[in-house]
């Protein structure tokens, strides 16, 4: 699960911050842009108030593996890292997942194992500060 925004124009990595009053939202960059901050090579960034974004999105990667849902929670090297909300501790053992904590089975299996890969967007009314689809 990750949030993108969009602000002036462009589309950033991004991550809301509650403020007492309102909401802000963090927007990264790998390049240095004018307004962010370098906090680590690589990695720029700038708080603005979220009425300031012209949007702002979760976004949620999932997938079926073995004919059951996923969320994927990570990617490296033609593996994806899956988890499984089914909620079935023993499907999850059937399906070989190793638990991570109570509820939570993942497993690292081949991007090429599993099917119907796509993200799903929610948009966050960043005015009001609600969810709608």
């Amino acid at each position: 699960m990750t949030y993108r925004a969009r602000w002036r124009g462009a589309d950033y990595p991004a991550s809301p911050e509650p403020h007492a009053m309102e909401l802000w939202v963090r927007l990264r960059s790998a390049e240095p842009l004018d307004g962010f901050e370098e906090v680590e090579p690589g990695c720029h960034v700038r708080t603005v108030p979220a009425p300031e974004c012209e949007s702002l999105h979760l976004v949620t990667t999932v997938c079926r593996w073995r004919g059951e849902p996923f969320l994927v929670c990570a990617e490296e090297e033609g593996r994806l890292l899956i988890e499984y909300p089914g909620g079935s501790a023993i499907a999850a053992r059937e399906l070989g997942l190793e638990r991570v904590e109570r509820g939570v089975y993942r497993l690292w299996v081949p991007r090429s194992e599993v099917s119907g890969l796509q993200e799903e967007v929610v948009a966050i009314d960043v005015q009001n500060q609600h969810i709608y689809d």
